[in-house]
């Protein structure tokens, strides 16, 4: 929760502040130089009210910056005209003038000051003629650039900070989504997976439970170590949410032959050519999940399918799967979360997903680039 909502009035501190240590400062620094100064007049009651009554409105100028402004430097140049005695006064329009830079920006707080210096000139015009114009003249335009070019640099180096805090929190939910979406397809692909091969050694169990006890025990069996490699993988993946430290699963094709396994329990001749050979992490991975995803849509949508032909294609930069069912009758299926999950694997490391219908069958081809090599 930030400071300024759970202590409303913490704001209110800095704002008493901008008025109390400035206006303390003018007093003495007023007061001391009419003691100090030989001939200067005393700073009397009426004109402590008055500088007073030009700090007070300060406490208001983040809401009406060039209102507040005007008025301090009126009130300030009146102040001077008084015949009080001389002091910092205008410490108190140049906070004004520098927080109305930083709120309105340079072009408004400058066109502001220079068109109160000029009606500033045309009164001393008024009032005392051409001698009116000495040093202090050029001191107010220097006054003004100076005010300006601090505000500007003080609100430009604001909207670079705010820049890159919002920079970074975009940074955060980018990497946030990607790492959701990561433990998704994980999540997914370990749960489809399993399930679909329970769900068919559970058919099996229930078909030959009374003719074939050794085949359904046997199914049974299959069904227990599904379910374990499925719970300890959804356990690994749901620790990284926990602690947020570990990292996720990092499934290998060195691992492939218990995919093999899973798909011959339940049914298919699986014939599988070539090898992979040493892969990157992050491409071993993704072609884990490929393959692994790929056999469980056979499992679960291939029609008649007997059997399944995995094949490895290792190229000089590149590795190439492609998962081929011999089912009958297939057709393009909708994208749903796993073709997905697949393309966008392939995608996050530069590569490509196709799919395709081959004689009746389905077949799922990966190009992956494999950084490193030519």
């Amino acid at each position: 929760m930030l400071l300024k909502e759970r202590y409303p009035w913490t704001p209110w501190v800095g704002r008493v502040l901008r008025v109390v240590l400035p206006l303390g400062f003018v007093l003495g620094a007023t007061s001391g130089a009419s003691r100090w100064q030989p001939d200067a007049p005393q700073l009397t009651s009426s004109g402590v009210l008055w500088l007073v009554a030009t700090a007070v409105p300060l406490l208001i100028v983040h809401r009406f910056p060039m209102t507040i402004f005007l008025l301090t430097s009126a009130s300030t140049l009146g102040y001077y005209m008084s015949g009080n005695p001389g002091g910092p006064a205008i410490v108190l329009p140049t906070i004004a003038l520098f927080l109305l830079t930083k709120i309105r920006g340079p072009l408004v707080a400058g066109g502001t000051g220079g068109a109160l210096l000029a009606v500033a000139g045309i009164v001393l015009f008024a009032r005392h003629g051409f001698a009116g114009f000495d040093l202090r003249a050029g001191l107010g335009l220097v006054w003004v650039i100076a005010v300006v070019g601090v505000g500007t640099a003080v609100r430009n180096g604001m909207a670079a900070a705010r820049a890159r805090r919002e920079q970074a929190d975009e940074h955060r939910h980018r990497m946030a989504e990607q790492e959701r979406l990561t433990i998704a397809r994980e999540v997914h692909d370990v749960v489809a997976h399993s399930l679909a091969m329970i769900n068919v050694q559970a058919g099996v169990a229930a078909h030959v439970a009374d003719r074939r006890p050794e085949q359904a025990k046997e199914a049974l069996l299959n069904i227990k170590e599904a379910s374990a490699s499925a719970l300890k993988d959804l356990r690994a993946t749901l620790a990284v949410l926990r602690s947020g430290e570990d990292k996720a699963p990092a499934p290998s094709l060195a691992q492939a032959d218990e995919l093999f396994e899973h798909a011959r329990a339940a049914g298919l001749e699986v014939r599988v050519d070539g090898e992979p050979g040493e892969l990157p992490a992050p491409v071993d991975g993704a072609a884990y999940r490929i393959l692994q995803e790929s056999l469980t849509n056979v499992v679960r949508h291939a029609n008649q399918a007997r059997g399944v032909d995995v094949r490895f294609e290792r190229k000089t930069g590149a590795l190439t799967l492609l998962v081929r069912d011999d089912g009958r009758g297939a057709v393009e299926p909708a994208p749903g979360h796993g073709l997905r999950g697949m393309s966008e694997r392939a995608a996050a490391l530069g590569g490509a997903l196709t799919t395709s219908v081959v004689d009746g069958g389905f077949q799922v081809r990966v190009d992956l680039p494999i950084k490193g090599e030519e």
